[in-house]
């Protein structure tokens, strides 16, 4: 198995400040943005088709706090994994930064702390307007942000991982962003939220079928080494296909036909999880969380052409 080579990096101090900010880039993943973005968009655009209008600066801090949790709980991860010797040389992923010598472990969860703290004070603006509901969901992201790698049983390292990300980045996403901007909870944002939950899962469910061998070794029993990794390709194919009828039959006012677009697209990346293996599952990883955003503006033209 060809390895991932450790670069022996001078101190973060001694690295000039344009490499620093680079490899703090890269540390937060910003290739994950989409998957915490997406769900937001989703309830913004449903709110919006149905209300005629748009809280802008409760919209935006939605967006902000949404992506400040995934970035801290990428950093938390990072450090987390690191500690527990889950990174290795041998990891077939994207390099992590505590892994790779960046910055030590250390940094990077003062880094997270910090990123979960602005999340945080942004909540208590959107807590003004949603009250206490707000205030119960923020606080349950932020802790299971934690808790995805750190712990006595942390959610990653066990087989409920997927369910966990179908929760945080489908439902509660949606509904807690149609909350800000209605006041109201409907079923539909449920409905919608739980569609675009299940492509989320599905990254998840790639990143673990990926590492299948190297978390093995590091302890974790993810829901891919429950199911094997033949059923797990079936249960790809089924989180990225079950969305649309989902959302035909769900009550959305949607347009149909923009959404039927989104089915050749997950035909087309489950024929490559068939045919694609280790490090070549990355670019497919890439193009999974870029579904879910596909799908939400496919969403989002189903309710304009609706309207």
């Amino acid at each position: 198995m060809e390895s991932t080579p450790r670069i022996s990096a001078p101190a973060s101090g001694a690295s000039p400040p344009r490499e620093r900010l680079r490899r703090w880039i890269e540390a937060a993943r910003p290739r994950t943005l989409p998957l915490a973005l997406s769900p937001v968009l989703a309830g913004l655009f449903l709110a919006v088709a149905q209300n005629g209008r748009l809280a802008f600066f409760t919209a935006l801090a939605t967006l902000l706090a949404a992506a400040g949790i995934q970035i801290g709980t990428n950093l938390h991860n990072d450090a987390a994994d690191f500690e527990r010797g889950t990174d290795t040389a041998d990891r077939l992923g994207p390099p992590r930064a505590a892994a790779q010598g960046w910055f030590s472990a250390a940094q990077v969860k003062r880094a997270a702390h910090l990123v979960f703290l602005t999340s945080f004070l942004l909540g208590l603006l959107l807590v003004v307007r949603g009250g206490w509901p707000i205030l119960v969901l923020g606080v349950a992201a932020i802790a299971s942000g934690y808790a995805y790698t750190s712990g006595p049983k942390p959610i990653a390292y066990g087989p409920y991982g997927e369910l966990f990300v179908l929760l945080f980045f489908g439902i509660a996403a949606v509904g807690g962003t149609y909350y800000l901007q209605t006041l109201t909870l409907s079923g539909q944002a449920i409905v919608l939220g739980l569609a675009l939950g299940l492509p989320a899962a599905a990254v998840l469910l790639l990143n673990n079928y990926r590492d299948f061998d190297t978390d093995r070794i590091a302890g974790r029993r993810t829901l891919c080494h429950l199911l094997g990794r033949p059923n797990a390709r079936l249960v790809y194919a089924l989180l990225l296909l079950s969305p649309v009828p989902l959302l035909l039959v769900g009550g959305l006012p949607v347009r149909g036909w923009p959404l039927l677009l989104a089915l050749p697209l997950a035909l087309l990346l489950i024929r490559q999880l068939w045919r694609r293996e280790g490090r070549a599952l990355n670019r497919l990883l890439a193009r999974t969380g870029q579904y879910q955003l596909v799908l939400t503006f496919l969403v989002g033209l189903g309710l304009l052409l609706r309207a």
